[in-house]
């Protein structure tokens, strides 16, 4: 099972204001997505290990390996701003 950053209700273009679906009218989480999930466009994805909060620090799962431009299994992103 794939897990990926961007699909959930915290970057969907339908979450209004206090988490409020503004299609289905229910308040959500970050952990909800659903079939009208639409992505806001102005969300960011540059997965890479310079865009990583991992990048050279203790968490790193492969700190002799990691460089500018690579992708590794354990990208966490920096910042996700929509």
């Amino acid at each position: 099972m794939s897990i990926r950053i961007g699909n959930s209700c915290i970057n969907c273009a339908n979450l209004g204001a206090n988490e409020l679906c503004k299609v289905h009218g229910v308040k959500v989480s970050t952990s909800y997505t659903c079939d009208s999930f639409e992505m806001r466009a102005a969300l960011k994805n540059d997965p890479n290990c310079v865009s990583c909060v991992r990048y050279e620090t203790d968490s790193c799962a492969n700190p002799q390996k990691a460089a500018p431009g690579m992708l590794c299994s354990q990208w966490a992103p920096q910042s996700a701003q929509a």
